[in-house]
């Protein structure tokens, strides 16, 4: 049985929030937690946040054995680009992008 959490329209780039993910992907939740609680990335506070709120999900569900929860994927996708302009010398503007990410943690019994 498996449980999951989703987390959208985070303000932050999905190449930023992939390294983290890519760390807790396939890890006990014990582990994935002490890992993330110490990592000095904005991305990890969010990812955190998302496996507690995945974990939360997984005892409403119905499983028992809480403590030997596993994530399964931790998902890491493009949402909606912000798009805003700076002004630049004479005259003329340049397009800057506020990336966006929508992220999904599954965890899953062993």
């Amino acid at each position: 049985m498996e449980a999951r959490a989703v987390v959208r329209h985070v303000r932050m780039s999905p190449r930023k929030m992939r390294v983290v993910a890519n760390l807790v992907r396939g890890k006990r939740v014990d582990e994935a937690m002490s890992m993330l609680k110490l990592m000095p990335k904005k991305g990890a506070t969010v990812i955190r946040k998302l496996i507690i709120s995945a974990v939360a999900n997984a005892e409403h569900a119905g499983i028992n054995d809480v403590d030997q929860l596993t994530i399964r994927d931790c998902n890491v996708d493009n949402g909606p680009i912000l798009k805003r302009w700076m002004p630049r010398s004479m005259g003329r503007a340049n397009r800057v992008n506020h990336r966006t990410s929508h992220v999904t943690v599954r965890v899953t019994e062993e």
